[in-house]
């Protein structure tokens, strides 16, 4: 298998644009090892702490490696390399990731976002103005994506399945070249690329926000490796604090914090300030009652991609995939 860093479209991000941060929580100097965390272009919280070096500056004894990735299939790929620590996934790889045959000791110990119309269905054809119109097109997602995973539950409330359509493999950064080359005729995709599918004549058909309520909600959710939570409950508390403290900052459109995703994602910031809203972010107190719900949802998620063919079969409980101490460590603080 691939390393992390051959895997990882840019492993360094975009040069920071915010001055380091203080630590907004206990400093740990416990800690002297190497932390491998995997991220994508997403706006959230992430980019923030990555940003403003927060995750550097409360663990100053320890090594922070940020490595890029392009999608959640990248991502399994390197936790199977066991390349990460850290990384965020969305949540249908996130089930396969659990789920057999990969069957990878991860857990989940954090919710990035609850994604809503962040991620939709866009066409530029202008006959299109319903699932059931894109029988026979081409349409681009991102294989073992949470936007796969909804456009899989789109075109099955319309009573469509995959082969009613032809779907494309691709990566978010491939999209707009073949997009302006008429190769697709619509994508589901996420923001920033969302965004310029829409500036360059696409038109919104769904959302994930839709979805979400015929009974697939979908999130960007962190894994951390079941040893290195084992080994480190210390460091994934410190991790889990820091981004809550960004999290607060998404939430209150703080502008520094807004900055710093605009940088990383090298957007302007007012583009950003649209994107954020098509998001929702938890703090720590939240996420308490929505890790208790989670499991349900992995359950719901994993028999949609046995049927599918994504995963083999359905864990008789998902309740060991989630590691919720330090988010109740850090929501009683």
């Amino acid at each position: 298998m691939k390393t992390a860093d051959e895997l990882a479209g840019n492993t360094g991000g975009a040069a920071s644009g915010a001055s380091s941060s203080k630590c907004p929580t206990d400093v740990n100097n416990d800690f002297t090892g190497t932390v491998r965390v995997g991220w994508q272009s997403i706006p959230n919280a992430d980019l923030v702490v990555k940003d403003q070096k927060l995750l550097e500056n409360c663990l100053p004894k320890a090594k922070i490696e940020w490595s890029q990735f392009n999608s959640g299939a990248d991502v399994l790929q390197a936790f199977g390399a066991k390349s990460l620590d850290i990384a965020l996934l969305g949540s249908s790889p996130s089930v396969k990731a659990v789920s057999k045959p990969l069957d990878l000791p991860v857990q989940v110990i954090w919710i990035n976002d609850v994604i809503g119309e962040a991620e939709s269905l866009v066409t530029r054809d202008s006959g299109v103005s319903s699932i059931k119109d894109l029988k026979g097109k081409t349409i681009a997602v991102p294989f073992g994506s949470t936007s796969h995973f909804s456009l899989l539950s789109a075109l099955s409330d319309a009573g469509l399945n995959d082969s009613d359509v032809k779907l494309v493999n691709l990566d978010p950064d491939k999209m707009p070249a073949a997009w302006q080359r008429g190769e697709i005729d619509a994508a589901w995709v996420w923001d920033p690329v969302l965004s310029e599918l829409k500036s360059n004549g696409g038109k919104t058909v769904t959302s994930s926000a839709e979805t979400a309520k015929t009974g697939a909600p979908t999130y960007d959710l962190e894994l951390a490796t079941s040893a290195f939570v084992k080994a480190n409950p210390g460091v994934v508390k410190t991790w889990t604090a820091v981004e809550n403290h960004a999290v607060g900052q998404v939430r209150d459109g703080d502008a520094a914090a807004i900055d710093s995703i605009a940088v990383q994602l090298n957007e302007k910031p007012d583009q950003v300030k649209q994107q954020v809203k098509g998001y929702e972010y938890q703090t720590a107190a939240d996420q308490e009652k929505s890790f208790e719900q989670l499991p349900d949802v992995f359950a719901k998620t994993a028999k949609f991609l046995k049927a599918q063919g994504g995963v083999d079969s359905v864990n008789s409980s998902y309740d060991s995939a989630f590691y919720s101490d330090a988010i109740k460590e850090v929501s009683a603080k």
